[in-house]
């Protein structure tokens, strides 16, 4: 059986692994279904894994409706169990000494992101030693409450989706599983075949130049960075290139270029029309141009979907002209 791990947003910090590798990773099995073992039907059909920031979701699937590839999702009340995590940290907080055991929470979790965030090869996701590590880390939140709401009931769940998986035919299939539920689907299903060593093509290089650009920091080479994204050329790309000149202080460049992309397809990710109009409206605001800010965070707000920092984005904006902060 195929198994792979998806890292949702923590994709980000992945060259190697990025949203783009893990779909090269099912596009060479050449499956005719991909299960979904973390989402359950009705969170799929809601798209719940947009507002998740599952970036691997975001590119697999337009493929599989352009390959007819059937996505099925296996977690039954899978969403419903995870909220009870954060459920589970509320009630807490609420209780004596709760703040110190929430405290206790957070640096389990802060270990569990930073261990995930090490960036590493396709197949070392399959190997002892990265799982090893990672059931240490998730054991040390088990040990804090045991299993149930503080794991959002992740051995009932995989136990299930197991058990469902044994009644099916997986001969062409590959399994999606999040990263945190990966180590106990594997250990419930007893043997399975994780990620394989590919060479990187051009998108994939082209997915972690855009990652890195996301994630853009003081000390990265901005000036490489902006020819890299330009030599890419796709509306992301273009729109994160305006970023980085608004992030130099070179708000005009940044508006010309947005506005090029604005004129053009940028319905795709589905992340970036949201975030582009509301970026926009900001840039407008910047450079005096109010009523054209206005109609930029006005369209963020119609669209059926935008990411919710993007709706806020639009929402201040709408309530008085962006300004920057004086951290920047």
């Amino acid at each position: 059986m195929i198994v792979l791990p998806s890292l949702g947003p923590l994709h980000l910090t992945q060259p190697r692994y990025n949203a783009v590798s893990l779909l090269r990773q099912v596009e060479h099995r050449n499956p005719q279904v991909v299960y979904l073992a973390s989402y359950s039907p009705e969170g799929l059909e809601a798209k719940v894994w947009r507002d998740q920031q599952d970036l691997a979701l975001f590119e697999l699937e337009p493929w599989v409706a352009r390959r007819g590839v059937g996505l099925v999702a296996l977690g039954e009340r899978a969403e419903a169990l995870q909220a009870e995590a954060e459920h589970f940290l509320e009630y807490l907080g609420s209780m004596p000494r709760g703040e110190e055991a929430k405290q206790r929470f957070a640096e389990a979790d802060r270990q569990i992101v930073e261990y995930l965030a090490v960036p590493r090869l396709p197949e070392e996701y399959g190997s002892e030693g990265f799982l090893s590590g990672l059931r240490e880390r998730l054991g040390a939140v088990r040990e804090l409450a045991g299993e149930g709401p503080a794991t959002g009931f992740r051995e009932e769940r995989m136990a299930a989706v197991a058990a469902r998986l044994a009644q099916t035919d997986t001969d062409a299939a590959v399994v999606l599983v999040d990263v945190l539920d990966y180590p106990a689907l594997l250990e419930h299903l007893g043997s399975a075949v994780g990620p394989v060593p590919l060479e990187p093509n051009e998108a994939e290089r082209a997915r972690a130049v855009m990652d890195r650009a996301w994630r853009l920091e003081e000390d990265d080479a901005w000036g490489n960075l902006l020819g890299q994204l330009m030599e890419i050329g796709e509306p992301e790309a273009r729109f994160l290139a305006a970023q980085v000149y608004l992030a130099a202080g070179q708000a005009e460049d940044a508006v010309r270029l947005m506005e090029e992309v604005s004129h053009g397809d940028f319905s795709t990710p589905e992340y970036l029309p949201g975030y582009l109009l509301a970026r926009l409206g900001q840039l407008y605001d910047l450079t005096g141009q109010r009523d054209r800010a206005l109609r930029a965070y006005r369209g963020v707000l119609a669209l059926s979907w935008a990411p919710a920092e993007a709706r806020e984005i639009a929402a201040a904006g709408l309530r008085a002209p962006f300004r920057p902060s004086p951290e920047g």
